[in-house]
């Protein structure tokens, strides 16, 4: 027993994220405009690195913009059809490789790490293109949900957050399977993600989007996340949804996510 938990210990990445470094796709592949970035990370104690960024543009130049975070899987080259219906709806939208992931720098990843490239990110919205916070909106895809909630409790000036798909944390996701519930888990975490106790903490708009019929985070652990967040707050089911949408999920998505765009949306500050 007690070398399983010290193995958990030490492989908990492993367990938790699954990088993929061959990109599958090129942004000349697709019939809409995508600008490579590279975002510049300097690691404390370590040579300076960057995070690869795919920015695709709105045409309508006040448009919003969103910050999409992907999760525990695939790349920046995988999630272009996860933002279809952020596209439709005209915002631009900056998706993000953690380090580990796609062509950014680094190795494994790690709750810390994946925390240090969201805000990294931010910055590069805001301090570089010049985004105001209040016209950017952060969206978080599964484990992508709970980076995008950590990030948002740093950032209550953020026009609004929206979940899609997350859990509640790391512990009750191990719960879920019964190998481990044979080991003292929660004793043993160091990659914890614990949303559920942070969403209370949130200041900002917040969306929270699940299908019932998700086969990997399992429904409950939504509506959970939704009944912890402060308003204002709003859950859309997906009715028959999987964990990644696929387009029968999309004109939910769409619908919901410009009504909370529309409805959170800040009117500008007079000229001074």
């Amino acid at each position: 027993m007690l070398c399983a938990a010290l193995g958990l210990w030490g492989c908990q990445s492993w367990f938790i994220f699954e990088p993929d470094r061959e990109m599958r796709a090129s942004p000349a592949d697709f019939p809409f405009r995508i600008v490579e970035v590279m975002v510049p990370v300097r690691p404390a104690g370590g040579g300076l690195q960057h995070l690869q960024g795919w920015w695709i543009p709105s045409a309508r130049p006040a448009a919003k913009t969103i910050l999409y975070l992907h999760g525990n899987d695939g790349n920046v080259s995988t999630s272009v059809g996860e933002v279809t219906p952020l596209r439709e709806l005209g915002y631009s939208v900056f998706l993000v490789d953690y380090r580990g992931f796609g062509e950014s720098g680094g190795s494994l990843p790690s709750e810390a790490t994946v925390y240090e490239d969201a805000q990294y990110a931010w910055s590069y919205l805001v301090q570089d293109r010049g985004v105001p916070p209040a016209e950017l909106y952060i969206y978080g895809h599964s484990l992508g949900g709970a980076v995008a909630i950590e990030l948002a409790r740093r950032h209550p000036e953020a026009a609004g957050l929206i979940v899609e798909s997350s859990f509640t944390s790391i512990y009750d996701m191990s719960q879920l399977d019964r190998r481990f519930k044979l080991l003292p888990v929660k004793r043993f975490l160091n990659q914890r993600f614990e949303s559920a106790e942070k969403v209370g903490g949130l200041r900002l708009p917040t969306l929270f989007l699940h299908g019932t019929q998700d086969e990997i985070v399992p429904f409950w652990m939504g509506e959970r996340l939704f009944a912890g967040a402060p308003q204002p707050k709003r859950f859309v089911p997906i009715p028959g949804g999987r964990h990644d949408h696929d387009a029968r999920g999309e004109p939910v998505i769409r619908e919901a996510v410009e009504r909370f765009v529309r409805e959170t949306s800040r009117a500008p500050e007079p000229p001074s």
